[in-house]
């Protein structure tokens, strides 16, 4: 997909980003501009939904509330003001605990977990490029969770770095470092090991 008609150019803000089609959905990390289609796929959504639905019941009468995309943050450098904000995401999921943060157009500021799903067209972004700008900004809790091959890796920050990750497969309960009585059971998220069946030799009969 193309930018949006008459956007062409190098260096994008919110200025720009807030006419383009909300039918199309764009990220835009230090000014340029990733375009997120095609449409995430049945397994990521319904991992998405999952994930999303568990967290939003245990934080029922909670403080923090979670966010699912499309859903706008704004991270916006030293002394940018909103419409010079050059890095708008929209990440899978989102928990924020500062109500301060929020209003109609988003979170204002690095939520305190991001939970990304990790689709085939947008892998090494998760995992590098997001990776680093929410250890940059100050995202205390990361977690990345690959559907086809049943891993969530959580990253948490020490300082101003992420520290090594832990590694969680479908037999996992990962838990928030801000809330640790919320167990995500992996289980029912990823569901149980594929059985493998060693098939049976072929017969021949001779007609």
């Amino acid at each position: 997909m193309a930018l949006p008609k008459k956007i062409q150019k190098e260096y994008y803000t919110y200025a720009e980003y807030k006419y383009w089609p909300d039918e199309e959905k764009w990220e835009i990390i230090d000014g340029i501009a990733y375009d997120m289609s095609p449409a995430p796929g049945m397994t990521h959504q319904k991992m998405v939904g999952e994930i999303y639905r568990r967290i939003a019941v245990f934080l029922e009468d909670n403080k923090c509330e979670v966010f699912v995309a499309p859903f706008d943050v704004f991270l916006p450098k030293l002394n940018e003001s909103e419409n010079e904000t050059s890095t708008i995401v929209q990440p899978d999921i989102s928990i924020i605990c500062d109500k301060s943060k929020l209003s109609e157009k988003g979170c204002t500021g690095c939520p305190d977990v991001v939970i990304e799903i990790i689709s085939p067209h947008g892998a090494s972004r998760d995992q590098i490029k997001k990776r680093h700008l929410y250890e940059k900004k100050g995202v205390k809790e990361y977690w990345i969770v690959h559907p086809v091959d049943k891993i969530l890796w959580k990253y948490v920050l020490i300082g101003d770095q992420y520290g090594k990750p832990q590694i969680f497969d479908n037999k996992g309960t990962p838990s928030f470092e801000k809330l640790p009585d919320f167990k995500l059971d992996l289980l029912k998220v990823f569901g149980p090991d594929e059985e493998v069946k060693e098939l049976s030799p072929k017969k021949y009969t001779r007609l």
